[in-house]
């Protein structure tokens, strides 16, 4: 197989602009899935592939075999300058794929749905999506001040979970909270109650705001319930992917406390 060395490359030079560029990624519908583990999640979610990199002398990897084996699209190799420019990474696994985006999903009216507001940290969107899937949300909306849900890094930190739940990008209050059938859930210290003294419905809504600035006075004002998260030390606030899959999973908690209520005794053996 030939090796790609040019940077003037037209596949190149689109790569790299994937690589750097939201504006990029949404002109083209396209984005770089970077890493074995986001190719193999991928292929196990049954997504289409548009082609695979492979930068030289990774070729004869077995899981890099085993994955041009599993996926029916051109193959391309780069030289191993070309990649690590790409790729954007501290080290290499020897593989990227090029895929499009999906077509956004319709708000639900019903369901978990989690909501972040202006959170820019890709890192945190990413472990936020992990932590979704694995809590049970049925959808999440991002309003526009967050990082690019397609951006490598945030696909990197969702090791994933991009492939296990619907997403709906860029949304305003509007698009998706009227109508919504059960409570707006919104953390914050102002005239919040404890989490852990509020029941969280099947049917939610739990608004998630950055760091810095909390959630926007538009979305309090939506709020049907205030909360916030006891803590017993001196911290003046949590990382907002810790304090989502506090809620998140005090959810589940409640869920499942509650399912295990209603079941039958089982009999004496």
């Amino acid at each position: 197989m030939e090796i790609i060395r040019s940077r003037q490359n037209p596949l190149v030079r689109h790569l790299v602009k994937l690589a750097e560029s939201r504006r990029d990624r949404q002109k083209s519908r396209q984005t770089l899935l970077v890493g074995t583990h986001l190719v193999e999640a991928a292929i196990a979610a049954s997504w289409t592939l548009d082609r695979l990199l492979t930068c030289e002398g990774h070729d004869d990897h077995p899981d890099i075999r085993a994955l041009i084996s599993a996926a029916p699209c051109p193959v391309t190799r780069l030289s191993a300058e070309l990649f690590r420019e790409i790729e954007q990474a501290p080290s290499t696994t020897g593989l990227m794929a090029l895929i499009s985006l999906p077509a956004q999903p319709l708000p639900v009216k019903k369901g978990c749905c989690l909501l972040l507001e202006g959170i820019q940290d890709p890192g945190n969107v990413g472990s936020i999506f992990r932590t979704a899937v694995a809590a049970g949300v049925d959808q999440i909306w991002l309003t526009a001040g967050c990082a690019d849900i397609w951006s490598p890094k945030v696909l990197r930190a969702g090791m994933g979970a991009h492939f296990l739940i619907p997403l709906i990008d860029r949304v305003t209050l509007t698009d998706v909270l009227p109508g919504f059938t059960g409570p707006i859930v919104v953390t914050t210290l102002d005239r919040a109650v404890s989490l852990y003294d509020t029941s969280l419905p099947a049917d939610m809504v739990l608004a998630m705001g950055s760091e810095g600035q909390g959630v926007s006075e538009e979305l309090l004002s939506l709020a049907s319930q205030r909360i916030h998260i006891p803590m017993a030390g001196p911290v003046e606030s949590l990382n907002v992917a810790a304090a989502t899959a506090i809620c998140l999973f005090e959810r589940r908690r409640q869920e499942l406390s509650s399912a295990g209520s209603h079941q039958k005794p089982r009999p004496p053996r």
